[in-house]
């Protein structure tokens, strides 16, 4: 049977996007020429908040009643039809495997009803792409990837060619914010309520230490600040009875300059070992990119911080707007585009094989 392929022109691809690895519902339609037509995202923050955490067989089952919704709202609110599109794209992984589920098979059935190539989107080269779609930033660049479920620094060369320079050797940044914030009786999610707490608060009311300050690599650690954080916690209970809002808002001034102290320690080390890499392939090579992307990089304090960081060591500091810094379909959308472009012709049976991959390093990208 001879294989039809489908061929583009860069600005005329139309790509739907999906994205249900965690607890938002997503779908955004993207143009080739970096146009965002709709980008509609369900938050399922209601159905988790009295667990204080995501629980996978809820985010599943609300997967499955809504995505369908999202994706007519978010074709309504392009106005494009689905026979303008040219391809349908869905993150398979990182995540829970019963969202990844549910927004693959949508995209397969659409793709397939079609005849239009379905893309498997790794969930982790979405979020480092999204700058290249608000920006003009150029390969290779530098990439912090701080959310609720990962952790990484990432050297970005291409699409599909990703280099780990350091991650968390537990808790991801996000994971770390929510976890303290039930400790602190915040309730979910942690970080908005975290950082607005913070910013009543006084710094240096609270010692807390500062994760790997100082090691050679460029890895994070933040289970122990966690420990830090409850063990005090407790101590103030028992003198206490109840947490007060003043030590509840100094220990989240605390608890936040203690992170972003350690995220500007590792860049510090990740900015030396980047411009090493890069200047035996371009050694013309100035201000490069650092892009922070992922839901923690909506935190103005943290970004603040990296931002001066990265200007300090001439790094152009490069970050997307909020509403594509957390979770959202535009994203995979964009991330879809940049794998279609990235090949001259795409066969348009490509991805409906695919199978979710609940754990999916972007180191893996370049192996298939």
């Amino acid at each position: 049977m001879n294989t039809a392929y489908f061929t583009h022109t860069r600005s005329a691809d139309i790509v739907l996007g999906i994205e249900t690895s965690c607890d938002e519902t997503a779908v955004g339609v993207v143009c080739g020429d970096k146009k965002i037509l709709a980008n509609v995202v369900y938050s399922q923050h209601a159905e988790h908040k009295k667990y204080q955490g995501v629980v996978p067989e809820i985010a599943a089952r609300c997967h499955l009643q809504k995505c369908a919704t999202v994706v007519q709202n978010a074709l309504r609110m392009s106005n494009v039809h689905l026979c303008d599109i040219t391809a349908v794209a869905a993150a398979t992984g990182p995540g829970l495997i019963g969202g990844l589920l549910v927004g693959m098979q949508m995209a397969k059935s659409i793709a397939w009803s079609r005849n239009i190539p379905f893309v498997p989107i790794n969930h982790l080269e979405a979020h480092a792409l999204t700058a290249r779609l608000t920006d003009n930033i150029p390969f290779p660049f530098l990439s912090l990837l701080v959310s609720g479920g990962h952790t990484q620094i990432l050297q970005v060369n291409g699409v599909g060619d990703y280099r780990i320079l350091g991650e968390t050797l537990d808790d991801a940044v996000g994971e770390a914010f929510d976890k303290t914030a039930k400790i602190l009786g915040l309730g979910y999610p942690g970080g908005p309520a975290i950082e607005t707490r913070a910013r009543q608060g006084q710094l240096g009311k609270i010692p807390l230490p500062i994760p790997m300050r100082g090691r050679k690599d460029c890895h994070l650690s933040l289970s122990g600040l966690k420990t830090r954080v409850r063990q005090l916690a407790q101590q103030q209970t028992t003198l206490k009875t109840t947490l007060t809002p003043t030590y509840v808002n100094n220990m989240c001034t605390a608890f936040q300059h203690s992170v972003a102290m350690s995220l500007q320690d590792r860049m510090v080390r990740a900015f030396a070992i980047f411009k090493h890499n890069t200047r035996l392939q371009n050694p013309s090579l100035q201000n490069p990119p650092f892009v922070i992307a992922g839901g923690v990089a909506s935190n103005l304090y943290i970004r603040d911080i990296l931002a001066r960081c990265a200007e300090k060591h001439h790094f152009r500091f490069c970050v997307a707007p909020p509403s594509l810094c957390t979770d959202n379909g535009a994203m995979i959308a964009w991330a879809g585009i940049e794998n279609i472009q990235t090949h001259d012709k795409m066969p348009l049976t490509t991805g409906l094989d695919t199978k979710a991959r609940p754990r999916w390093r972007l180191e893996d990208l370049a192996h298939g």
